[in-house]
């Protein structure tokens, strides 16, 4: 709905507009306030901070059109005036431009122009509406994505990716913070709230330091995917330096007492990587998926407190640069046959 301001002392002209456009007031596509004068009309502004457009006489008591134009671009800037005057003159004309009017509509009022001149009014309010509401998504976005990230948006390999499904080559991580949502029994919500994103924190830090993407937060656990060259050891390296430095933090103070630990699946291979999601709710993850995921999710539900699982598969490729232990046979979720999975020490 659009409201819309008129400030006009012909009192007439409230029956005229009321009736003219009865069927969009009765449609809650416009609204309408009425004023006198200047004064007035700065009154319902206040009233109605809303208001995206008015239409103003310049021809009234205590306050004239044209001083509340001038009034209106210092205090309103986006808000759209058209004036609506029996005083035609290119002389007013140009006052009124020069003061920031949008457009200029003369008396006696043909009703079909001023509706077609309201339209092209609204038209240019909603589209700057529009704008600075990318603006302000845009600033939000700045806030919370690294500025290499936000070029590649801006690229035309982005648009082009977007519309890629493809199979990779890529390592999964599935990290969990062990126990923790114990933490929610004992202490308050944003206590709970804050005290994991600090943990998440240390290790988005890590994660990035490897080059790895954080594909998701699920929960107390985080889903990172690395791609590109030796990305099995520096998803490896990234989930080490993770479960040290997690470990060297302080047991939670209060109640729960509690000791932040993690557990963590790793699996690499093939996977798909595409946008899925729902096209109905407008909502689609950019993420892998395949039977790697699930391997390194099963992984990480298997493994104990400060443990890092990986296949025997992925062990024979990077055991020269790590140091594992053999764990043995493990049952894993739809996988017909038992893996063997070692655990990564150092």
């Amino acid at each position: 709905m659009i409201k819309i301001l008129i400030a006009d002392d012909e009192t007439d002209l409230e029956i005229l507009i009321r009736q003219k456009f009865r069927q969009k007031i009765r449609e809650q596509q416009y609204e309408f306030v009425f004023a006198i004068n200047g004064n007035d009309a700065l009154k319902k502004l206040q009233l109605h901070p809303d208001i995206e457009i008015v239409l103003s006489d310049i021809n009234m008591p205590e306050m004239d059109g044209l001083t509340l134009l001038s009034r209106l671009s210092e205090s309103n800037p986006l808000v759209k005036t058209v004036m609506v005057s029996a005083y035609g003159d290119m002389d007013n004309i140009r006052k009124a431009m020069n003061r920031g009017a949008f457009d200029f509509v003369t008396k006696p009022v043909n009703f079909e122009d001023l509706e077609l001149t309201m339209e092209k009014t609204i038209q240019h309010v909603t589209m700057i509406r529009e704008t600075l509401k990318a603006i302000k998504e845009n600033n939000i976005l700045k806030m919370y994505v690294d500025e290499n990230v936000l070029n590649f948006m801006e690229s035309r390999e982005f648009e082009t990716s977007l519309l890629v499904n493809e199979t990779v080559e890529a390592s999964v991580a599935f990290i969990d913070i062990c126990g923790f949502t114990a933490i929610s029994e004992s202490e308050t919500p944003d206590y709970v709230v804050n005290l994991l994103n600090e943990y998440f924190d240390i290790m988005v830090k890590e994660i990035i330091q490897q080059k790895g993407i954080i594909d998701k937060f699920i929960g107390d656990a985080i889903m990172a995917v690395f791609k590109g060259p030796f990305h099995l050891d520096r998803t490896i390296d990234a989930s080490l330096n993770i479960k040290n430095a997690i470990d060297k933090l302080p047991v939670v103070k209060g109640e729960s007492r509690f000791k932040p630990r993690v557990s963590i699946g790793i699996e690499s291979g093939e996977v798909v990587s595409g946008n899925i999601g729902s096209s109905t709710l407008r909502r689609l993850d950019y993420t892998v998926i395949g039977d790697r995921v699930n391997v390194a999710a099963r992984l990480q539900s298997a493994a104990k407190v400060n443990q890092i699982l990986i296949s025997e598969e992925n062990y024979l490729k990077i055991n020269k640069s790590f140091v594992c232990n053999k764990i043995g046979e493990m049952s894993l979720k739809n996988k017909e046959m038992p893996v063997v999975v070692y655990e990564v020490i150092s």
